[in-house]
């Protein structure tokens, strides 16, 4: 199975995706890593990403869960997966539908400036969050599992144990 932990930059994807697999016993990936150098310069000097940016990085990453999924690899994947359109394209990669879910760290933007602003080492900038919330299409519920991000990682963590009806790895055998 392949979760996809998406939101907006500085929602706590890589955090609650790595606790998540760490819980689980499963592989985490980070969307983050999949952009070519290009994007990242491109975010880093405060430039949002346009559709065409993201085309090749979103075409990559469903072909990554496409192999997952054959290779009956678990994995929890950091991705914004901001917009409705990209995620029918991540989903082109479970034509049945039983191997990937989503689900949505929501927050408001004022929590989540906030953590933008106390965090170090991220290309990118707090100032490309406006951006970030206006390309957002929120997942409906039969979309994609919603967890509200103002609580601990580790609520954040069993709600979606829980809203997905997953076990961790330690409780699995």
């Amino acid at each position: 199975m392949v979760i996809v932990i998406m939101g907006v930059s500085g929602s706590g994807k890589t955090v609650v995706g790595e606790s998540l697999a760490t819980q689980l016993g499963w592989t985490f990936e980070d969307a983050d890593n999949w952009h070519p150098p290009a994007n990242i310069e491109k975010m880093r000097s405060g430039v949002p990403l346009t559709d065409d940016d993201r085309r090749q990085w979103i075409l990559s990453l469903r072909d990554a869960i496409q192999k997952w999924i054959a290779d009956e690899r678990d994995v929890a994947l950091a991705c914004s997966a901001l917009r409705e359109r990209y995620r029918v394209v991540l989903r082109e990669a479970d034509p049945n539908g039983e191997s990937l879910r989503f689900v949505y760290l929501k927050g408001t933007y004022e929590e989540i400036d906030r953590r933008l602003r106390s965090r170090a080492g991220h290309f990118m900038p707090e100032s490309l969050l406006k951006s970030q919330f206006a390309a957002l299409e929120e997942p409906g519920p039969a979309e994609a599992l919603t967890v509200d991000v103002n609580q601990p990682v580790s609520e954040i963590v069993a709600a979606i144990m829980q809203g997905l009806s997953l076990q961790r790895s330690s409780d699995r055998m």
